[in-house]
């Protein structure tokens, strides 16, 4: 079987949209069809339903996925075994939340990780928590970086750092009641952020906008104002150039990063390494969150203090 085939399979899974996969693979959309007619031919079964605007998996597409998975992680590492001889090259896939890649783990961790070891190959990936615990304990990832690891026997996890979200607004001088009003923008952190987020603001209405990442977030505010709870590093840029302000007398929400593996990972040596980089490296706001309450401390007070979250 052709493992373009299945490559473009899963791709056009992932972004559901011929054209967007066919631009992903950097092919043409007639030849994404093509291929995906071809493997349907060669299965004897739809895997999509193109009926309607938007491409749906059929049930067979989604057993499916499984093994093309599967298929395509062993045909990775066989490559990387022929290209070294019969030697194989040290491999590691890892993933992150959707919620830390880019605040975080792009810059802080993969880039850091490349430099210290080009001898590694890596595979890389984004994906919802649930979804990329399923993927680690069927083998197909090595290391998952999240927010709120699930405690599994089986499963070591281990704390790496930490980021705090500080409350800001477009709108300078708002109280936390008009900040979190009707423009207040929620972001998914996770159960324990939403957790604590209730016990500290009880009175708070409803969000009216709910998104799952910090970069829709920021997105949002630029394009229509309101407030969120964003990363320092997120929000620094925005304050320096007067587009976000802190919201006076609010204290940041913290929340711990945790890498994850499997016990019987045969690449524990790697794994450990890998951690250590990005344990290693700059957290992203837990630097900050002096410079915020100073600031805080000192619009309380009637001084000007610097406006730097570093």
């Amino acid at each position: 079987m052709d493992i373009d085939l299945l490559r473009t399979f899963m791709e056009v899974h992932r972004l559901r949209h011929f054209g967007a996969a066919a631009e992903s693979l950097h092919v043409t959309q007639a030849a994404v069809s093509a291929r995906i007619k071809q493997l349907e031919a060669l299965l004897g079964t739809r895997l999509f339903d193109r009926s309607r605007r938007d491409v749906r998996v059929t049930p067979e597409g989604h057993r499916f996925l499984h093994s093309a998975d599967l298929i395509i992680s062993e045909w990775r590492r066989a490559r990387h075994i022929v290209g070294m001889d019969g030697v194989e090259t040290p491999q590691l896939s890892i993933a992150g939340s959707q919620r830390l890649w880019d605040i975080f783990l792009q810059e802080g961790w993969l880039h850091a990780l490349r430099r210290a070891r080009p001898d590694i190959a890596l595979s890389v990936e984004t994906g919802a928590p649930e979804i990329l615990i399923s993927r680690l304990f069927e083998g197909l990832l090595d290391v998952v970086v999240m927010l709120e690891p699930p405690r599994i026997e089986l499963m070591t996890e281990t704390r790496l750092t930490q980021i705090d979200l500080f409350l800001v607004s477009t709108s300078p001088g708002q109280s936390a009641s008009e900040a979190l009003g009707d423009g207040y923008v929620m972001i998914d952190w996770g159960q324990a952020f939403e957790v604590e987020h209730r016990e500290r603001f009880p009175e708070a209405p409803a969000p009216m906008t709910t998104v799952s990442n910090s970069g829709m977030a920021l997105d949002y505010l630029k394009a229509i104002g309101g407030a969120a709870f964003l990363p320092g590093r997120v929000i620094q840029p925005e304050i320096d150039a007067g587009n976000l302000f802190t919201v006076e007398g609010v204290a940041p929400i913290s929340r711990g990063v945790y890498g994850i593996y499997l016990n019987r990972n045969p690449k524990r040596p790697v794994i450990l390494e890998a951690l250590g980089i990005l344990n290693a490296g700059k957290r992203i706001s837990i630097e900050g969150t002096g410079a915020v309450n100073d600031r805080l401390d000192a619009q309380a007070q009637g001084h000007k203090p610097s406006s730097r979250i570093e």
